[in-house]
């Protein structure tokens, strides 16, 4: 038996009086569908409308693991989140105060995900109660019902059939419609939205971004008359003028302001996207991007691009990583300049393509034949996925040797604002060296104290040499003597200790000393400082330190653990929980951050890591921090 839809209809906005409007300072907005139906971009637009009226954001793109995923299922929701707020946001946060969803199946996927919680206001697509299918029917009502139990306030929406009145294909036309509707209750301005569209689907022809306008419009003026909820979220504001990019769109503006002029690679998820930026702009700034045949050949041809005298850099992820590793290794034997950008995902081998992950610290660090001391950094915020590229070039020409930019699917698809970056000239790779070399100084004339040699650049007169992988000494020949070999490895591994004497310590967030300290990298900066703070507003005496060099470490690391009684990584690659079958100290394995900090340091380290595929969020931390707290105690 069909049951009565909820109602949903609720007086003219023209009567203010009976508007349920509320004040926030953030909400956590979800918009998911089937794969194809246009979610993900209509939570970008959103979050993107939403970052230019001045609110903070910080988004997260959920992405099927399978291309096309059957419909209708939990497995292939396709989406995003948006967390917007009054004030700078600097993660996804908890759990959803607003939902979208184009079916109630993919909605599964985000309860199973624990992104929902008693209160979610569910706008749910109605179309499926009078589905020809009896089965699709049935399994809508039951799902309307647990819904219910679960506490949610579902509102249901005839979203297709509000669409069919301007497209003959919904599908394609949901997500608009949707993105009007988000704009309606949180009151955003529809001329920005409607710039954001003409810019969006321009390329598509007139007819494609007027069908879009009249879509979004129309979701807009539905939500006016029939809702009664409205969200307003006050815009601080700043007075520094601002951008918003995702993480790949830094990366690629990065290589660009860093006066790079090649960029070579293969597609890869979740990297590729920093190619298709590039391919539309690099060549307004001179630079070619060069799509390879396979991994392998795209860090050889940015490998030989850096020895002819500018530094190139290629982007990948895990599995391409691990294809470069050869390359990397001679780039370190050679001492030839080269910048990687890795965007980590799921692993091992192919993994979760789709899906964050920190996996591949170790595989940057130890991933190469031999000792092939390797510069690593890891961004922490869209921000810097910007200024780490522009630092990765300078440090690889520097330092003679390759540059790892470590990010992660969470950084490479989130949006943020940040302030617009001003271009400086010390920024930018000077002109290649074409002055005549003294022939009298060999190819590889290592400074006995720092390890770090003038390079010459092919065309160079006088400074002709042969360039081997093999074992060599200052004249670039072939040497297999002991006492050759071991100061070439001495040279090459001191220039890593000459850059950590120029760093500074890295800053505590929170207590200067107390009962517990957490050591973070990457993404989940954001999440852990909030998690941090929420403890302390109740008392505890715990603080946070966000490394962003892991290879040189910063320094003092030894001194700050000195301060607190006990000292964790949070990371978002796996370890051994204590207390599992066959799990004991000594078969224990540790996060990959903790392993290397343990090493170090000599100090016992312990960890906490997930592999949910998503952010960790910070009320998961927050809860093991209070947990490890009251153990204490």
């Amino acid at each position: 038996m069909k049951q009565p839809a909820i109602e949903t209809t609720t007086p003219s906005t023209t009567d203010s009086a009976k508007l349920n409007r509320r004040t926030v300072q953030q909400h956590i907005v979800e918009v998911v569908s089937d794969s194809g139906e246009g979610a993900q971009t209509c939570g970008q637009m959103f979050g993107t409308v939403s970052a230019k009226m001045g609110n903070g954001i910080w988004t997260v793109e959920i992405i099927p693991a399978e291309i096309e995923p059957p419909r209708r299922s939990s497995a292939g929701a396709s989406g995003n989140r948006i967390r917007l707020g009054s004030n700078p946001v600097t993660n996804a946060g908890d759990t959803a105060d607003v939902v979208i969803a184009f079916n109630e199946q993919v909605l599964y996927s985000r309860i199973d995900g624990g992104a929902l919680k008693p209160g979610t206001l569910v706008f749910l697509e109605s179309v499926w109660a009078e589905d020809p299918q009896e089965e699709v029917r049935n399994a809508y009502q039951e799902a309307l019902a647990d819904f219910k139990k679960r506490e949610f306030e579902v509102i249901e929406v005839p979203m297709e059939k509000e669409c069919l009145k301007h497209t003959e294909d919904p599908r394609r036309g949901k997500n608009m419609w949707a993105l009007g509707l988000l704009c309606a209750i949180y009151e955003r301005d529809l001329e920005l939205v409607h710039g954001e569209i003409v810019k969006k689907f321009t390329r598509k022809g007139k007819s494609v971004v007027n069908t879009n306008l009249a879509l979004v419009d129309a979701g807009f003026n539905w939500a006016k008359e029939n809702l009664s909820y409205r969200f307003e979220v006050p815009v601080v504001g700043t007075p520094e003028p601002m951008v918003v990019m995702n993480g790949n769109q830094a990366v690629g503006l990065g290589a660009m302001a860093s006066g790079m002029d090649v960029c070579s690679m293969y597609p890869i998820t979740p990297a590729t996207s920093a190619s298709h930026y590039l391919a539309s702009v690099f060549h307004k700034a001179g630079g070619v991007v060069h799509q390879a045949e396979d991994e392998i050949a795209a860090v050889g041809f940015a490998l030989g691009a850096s020895y002819a005298g500018k530094t190139a850099c290629t982007i990948t992820s895990g599995p391409g990583l691990a294809l470069k590793s050869e390359f990397l290794g001679l780039a370190v034997m050679a001492e030839i300049p080269l910048v990687v950008v890795v965007v980590q995902r799921g692993g091992p081998s192919t993994g979760l393509p789709t899906k964050i992950e920190q996996g591949d610290l170790l595989a940057t660090l130890y991933g190469s034949p031999g000792d092939s001391p390797k510069i690593i950094l890891a961004a922490a915020t869209i921000d810097e996925c910007f200024h780490f590229v522009i630092t990765a070039r300078k440090l690889a020409e520097q330092f003679r040797g390759p540059v790892i930019v470590l990010t992660d699917a969470n950084l490479a698809t989130g949006q943020q604002p940040f302030k617009r970056p001003v271009i400086r000239e010390e920024w930018l790779a000077p002109p290649i060296d074409q002055s005549q070399w003294d022939s009298t100084v060999p190819p590889f004339d290592w400074d006995p104290e720092t390890g770090i040699s003038r390079r010459p650049i092919p065309g160079q007169r006088g400074g002709e040499y042969v360039l081997t992988g093999l074992a060599h000494g200052e004249e670039s020949r072939v040497a297999y003597e002991s006492g050759i070999n071991q100061r070439a490895m001495a040279m090459r591994s001191r220039k890593l200790a000459v850059l950590q004497n120029s760093l500074k310590q890295p800053k505590l967030h929170g207590a200067s000393e107390g009962d517990l300290l957490v050591v973070s990298w990457g993404s989940t900066l954001g999440a852990v400082e909030e998690a941090i703070d929420r403890v302390r507003e109740d008392g505890g005496k715990v603080a946070s330190l966000h490394l962003r060099f892991l290879s040189p470490l910063e320094p003092g690391l030894k001194e700050i653990f000195g301060r607190f009684k006990k000292i964790m990584t949070v990371e978002i690659n796996y370890s051994d929980e204590e207390g599992e079958p066959y799990i004991t100290p000594t078969t224990r394995r540790y996060a990959q951050l903790a392993r290397i900090l343990r090493d170090h340091t000599l100090v016992d380290v312990d960890c906490w890591s997930r592999v949910p595929g998503s952010p960790i969020p910070p009320g998961a931390i927050e809860a093991e921090l209070r947990k490890r707290l009251n153990t204490e105690n």
